[in-house]
């Protein structure tokens, strides 16, 4: 029996892929941010003997001492946070905290795992990215650039392993836009300073129509595309590297890259 050990486990795409794991060979340390949301999934999964939910914020060093003991096989780093807000004056403690729990604090629980990994010479590490990493739109731009962190540490990451003896997959899942819940948090986030003092604060009325258009346009409320990507990056020995999904916007993606 294999133990993973999943962070952001509380709802959205992780908790539907846990769905399609959980009966599987596999012993699962399932991780939320807060004790409230402990006591959620502890009820959800209190009929399960392979799973132990943990309360764990990977911003708090304390926290992050209890995964040292644990001998992962497979980590699967999905916590993350966004918040919105124009380059030019989002507070700088948001700007902190978009790379703190998505790029810092994700990267140090991965060296934490890592260590048994390189130990025993094999594992696999599945990070969340996003296709903004690769596409930032207005007033996400924080957001987006700490996910094109993301990508580049992994890819760095990838490609130093390989000069190892080690038998240690590197993964990144890479969503396109999925109605969780987690888009319209971070759209609407940004309006609580810009509403009271912004350079932008004569056009917000089009903007919140805007992003109102574009989302209703672009979200997918089924969420079947990108669990399968989770899944086969769990299931699989020899997983690709990236996974992406949706198709529409991966060639969206490619372009942009091509012409911008």
């Amino acid at each position: 029996m294999k133990n993973i050990l999943i962070t952001g486990s509380r709802s959205g795409i992780i908790s539907k892929v846990i769905d399609r794991i959980i009966n599987l060979d596999y012993f699962i340390y399932l991780t939320v941010h807060t004790e409230s949301q402990l006591k959620i999934v502890k009820e959800k999964y209190k009929n399960y003997s392979n799973v132990l939910c943990l309360k764990l914020d990977i911003d708090d060093e304390e926290d992050l001492k209890q995964i040292e003991d644990i001998d992962v096989d497979i980590l699967v780093n999905h916590a993350g946070v966004g918040y919105g807000g124009s380059i030019c004056e989002i507070d700088m403690d948001l700007v902190r905290q978009n790379f703190e729990t998505n790029v810092f604090s994700s990267f140090r629980l991965l060296q934490i795992v890592i260590k048994k990994m390189m130990k025993k010479k094999k594992g696999k590490i599945i990070i969340m990215s996003s296709l903004l990493g690769h596409m930032p739109m207005n007033f996400l731009g924080v957001y987006s650039a700490s996910k094109a962190s993301i990508i580049m540490l992994a890819t760095s990451l990838k490609n130093e392993l390989k000069l190892l003896d080690v038998d240690i997959k590197i993964v990144l899942i890479e969503p396109g836009a999925y109605y969780t819940g987690f888009n319209e948090v971070m759209l609407d986030n940004k309006y609580s300073f810009m509403e009271y003092e912004s350079f932008f604060k004569s056009q917000l009325d089009i903007i919140r129509k805007k992003e109102s258009f574009i989302w209703r346009l672009i979200e997918k409320k089924n969420l079947n595309d990108i669990v399968n990507k989770y899944e086969k990056a769990i299931l699989s020995d020899n997983p690709k590297f990236i996974y992406r999904s949706r198709s529409l916007q991966v060639i969206m993606v490619k372009l942009y890259s091509l012409f911008w």
